[in-house]
């Protein structure tokens, strides 16, 4: 039985479940369950907090697991990324006081507070800067500046409104681009049931992104609709009683879908339908 380590809780936990019900896994109805087995997949979920989860897919303990890059990086386990998921993406940055601070050289000799010691220790050390400490909070780490225990932080940023309410702006390039990944051992057998996991996850971040997309158009401009609907490998088309139309069918991005209708009609197209795709395999 596979076992898969998933986030019990933060912003990691509920998108993670809601990706693998999508995927065909059951998911625990009570937030203070530790542990679910689903007999119908082989599967056994234990649910750990998101720091931890890097820990236990490391020393093998379980075979996979859901959880940030940034928090795989700050654990130091031997735990590999197998998969990125497309969701909870932040960036991980510098910030200082407004104006004090333009370039991460500016830390040098400077306190940094942050919840990932072992990552920003690792990034300056790269970079040949030597801070004066390297202050370890767990959580609200933007009030340490304020507070006098720090003089820059360095955190997962998303919109920013947590750092401009307590007067700070970032500097520098990021630290790293983060999203939520799927982790596994370094010499994990993926014939075990990971494969089919990832597979599973790998269609609902299809079906995410793209959706099937239905038209009409005459055989005149049957090019031309074709050159704006590549589609992922190559159109459907299939002939109309009327031999002068032709019916397509591909797949068509969810984020340019409208700009992509309003071309298909341009150059000729009509009875132009987009439909949402709930899982794929490819």
């Amino acid at each position: 039985m596979l076992r898969v380590a998933v986030p019990n809780k933060g912003s990691l936990a509920e998108s993670a479940a809601e990706m693998l019900r999508q995927s065909g896994y059951r998911q625990r109805r009570d937030g203070r369950e530790l542990v679910l087995v689903d007999h119908d997949n082989l599967v056994e979920f234990f649910y750990l907090r998101p720091r931890d989860v890097a820990t236990y897919v490391g020393a093998g303990t379980v075979d996979v697991g859901i959880t940030g890059r940034d928090l795989l990086l700050d654990s130091e386990s031997e735990a590999v990324e197998h998969l990125p998921l497309g969701f909870a993406k932040s960036n991980f940055r510098f910030a200082a006081p407004i104006g004090e601070m333009t370039k991460i050289e500016d830390l040098a000799g400077k306190r940094v507070a942050t919840s990932y010691p072992r990552l920003v220790k690792q990034y300056l050390q790269e970079h040949n800067i030597v801070p004066k400490a390297i202050v370890q909070l767990d959580g609200a780490v933007e009030s340490s500046v304020k507070l006098g225990v720090a003089d820059a932080i360095a955190d997962v940023v998303e919109t920013g409104t947590t750092l401009r309410a307590a007067g700070l702006e970032t500097f520098g390039a990021p630290i790293i681009q983060s999203e939520a990944v799927l982790i596994t051992a370094p010499h994990a057998d993926l014939s075990n049931g990971i494969s089919k996991l990832a597979r599973r996850l790998i269609g609902v971040i299809t079906a995410r992104e793209w959706v099937l997309m239905d038209y009409l158009v005459s055989s005149d401009a049957l090019e031309a609709a074709v050159a704006i609907t590549p589609g992922l490998e190559s159109p459907t088309i299939s002939p109309l009683h009327d031999p002068g139309w032709v019916a397509v069918r591909v797949m068509a991005r969810i984020a340019t879908m409208n700009h992509t209708m309003d071309e298909l009609h341009e150059v000729g197209a009509r009875g132009i339908v987009a439909t949402a795709i709930q899982a794929a395999r490819f």
